[in-house]
């Protein structure tokens, strides 16, 4: 199945960054992780990148530790992107407070939060209103 998983992704370079592509996959589960992560060192640490952006087309979910490696690479000096990432993954907290907008599809790293929402039209307050419904609908007791 691994071969199958590197077969399917794509590098090609969008103004300069060079960008990773899964296709068509919605879900990433913990293999396309792996893939991921281990292209982007390979990218970084063999051939000596520092613009690295991941196009989000067709991701709808994606695992946890995503932004942490897309962060840790980040806190190495890696330019790190995001191109055209679906609603519900621009609705992501970590997403609204560490990515910005930059036109054309592209959101950029950055190492501290940003003032306010970046993408939607959410305010903090309505965030706050979604995350407690969010926890309500999977059995959570709300934390008002």
């Amino acid at each position: 199945m691994a071969s199958k998983r590197r077969l399917r992704m794509t590098i090609y370079e969008r103004d300069g960054v060079t960008v990773m592509n899964l296709g068509a996959v919605e879900i990433w589960d913990g293999a396309d992780l792996s893939l991921l992560r281990d292209t982007l060192t390979r990218l970084i640490e063999q051939d000596g990148l520092d613009s690295i952006g991941v196009d989000m087309t067709h991701v709808k979910y994606i695992p946890s530790g995503f932004f942490g490696m897309l962060y840790d690479w980040h806190e190495h000096g890696i330019d790190m992107r995001l191109y055209t990432p679906q609603p519900n993954v621009a609705a992501m907290l970590w997403f609204r407070k560490f990515f910005e907008h930059e036109g054309d599809g592209s959101f950029v790293l950055h190492s501290e939060p940003l003032d306010g929402p970046q993408t939607g039209d959410w305010s903090d307050e309505d965030w706050s209103e979604q995350d407690d419904t969010v926890w309500e609908s999977v059995g959570a007791t709300s934390r008002r």
